[in-house]
């Protein structure tokens, strides 16, 4: 299992100080998620002062974006990373692609697919010169000169990770992208009994089995009462989401996110991780020492996931 360290409150002035402190660390890999910056441009200054570690966007917002923008992002980090950059994208919600991006939005699992395979059909024909042709439903791209050409990347095309909840957006991970995102919003219950049947039937889709596919799951994981009470937090805001219901709905606990949501449209933020039980907060984070974290993520999910990315500082699992 990959061991990896991932970012959310960054700057670009500090992404690389906190990518080589990971590398330093021996983590093998580096994700930054995008929320108030650009993941792509503080990578890029990451990939110049790290030599070995992995690094990749945890997400970045697809639909903010059109499949060439991505493509040529992707492809020059992977140029400036010497082939260490991993693209992994996300579709966001309604509200943020339409409000705050000004994007258009509908039928997000169909739109991803299409999005994906028109980033392989770019990076398809500037590797082998054959003509643009991709044509989609959400998605046009049949110009390419010579001059807007890169070429063939000497180190290959980045593998692309797709983060999902939701069972289409799941299975269409699993039929056209190289390796999924778990969300921290997901319990080891919903995982084994919701998202990897769905990964296996997109695989099947493509002919494929899970074999060399990559799964991360950034999961919660405290040491301290005030790491607990972040994580409380967290999970309230992300509960309080009609978009992850499904996983509270799992447990039976549909009316907890009813009365989050309500919270959360009357602005009650700091009231709403009240209402988290330990029992909830347990489903959803592993509590203990740094020594003893690593321990019981391993027995957690060590038999699901090829890679992880606990919040806060843990000792590598031994696996």
């Amino acid at each position: 299992m990959k061991l990896d360290k991932a970012a959310v409150d960054y700057t670009p002035a500090d992404a690389g100080s906190l990518a080589k402190s990971a590398e330093d660390l021996g983590y093998d890999g580096f994700w930054l998620a995008e929320t108030k910056h650009d993941p792509f441009l503080a990578l890029a200054g990451a990939a110049v002062v790290t030599e070995r570690i992995e690094l990749g966007t945890a997400i970045a917002v697809a639909f903010a974006r059109n499949p060439m923008t991505v493509a040529t992002t992707a492809n020059d980090l992977r140029l400036v990373s010497g082939g260490r950059f991993n693209l992994g994208l996300g579709s966001q919600v309604e509200a943020h692609i339409t409000k705050r991006f000004a994007m258009p939005w509908s039928r997000p699992a169909a739109r991803m697919r299409e999005f994906v395979l028109a980033i392989r059909a770019i990076w398809h024909a500037w590797e082998t010169g054959e003509r643009l042709a991709f044509r989609g439903e959400f998605y046009k791209h049949t110009l390419m000169t010579p001059f807007f050409d890169p070429g063939p990347n000497p180190h290959g095309a980045a593998p692309i990770y797709l983060a999902g909840v939701g069972e289409r957006m799941t299975e269409v991970a699993g039929e056209v992208a190289d390796g999924f995102l778990c969300h921290n919003f997901t319990t080891e219950r919903y995982l084994r009994e919701v998202t990897l049947p769905a990964l296996e039937r997109g695989r099947a889709k493509a002919g494929k089995t899970l074999e060399g596919f990559e799964i991360s799951g950034p999961v919660f994981a405290a040491t301290n009462d005030e790491e607990v009470a972040d994580v409380k937090r967290q999970i309230a805001f992300y509960g309080s989401t009609p978009a992850y219901r499904p996983v509270l709905d799992l447990h039976g606990w549909g009316a907890l996110h009813e009365e989050l949501h309500r919270r959360s449209r009357r602005q009650q933020w700091a009231e709403m991780s009240e209402l988290i039980t330990d029992e909830v907060l347990h489903e959803f984070c592993v509590v203990g020492s740094r020594e003893t974290v690593a321990a019981a993520l391993l027995d957690r999910y060590g038999d699901v996931v090829t890679r992880i990315s606990p919040s806060g500082e843990v000792h590598r699992p031994e696996k």
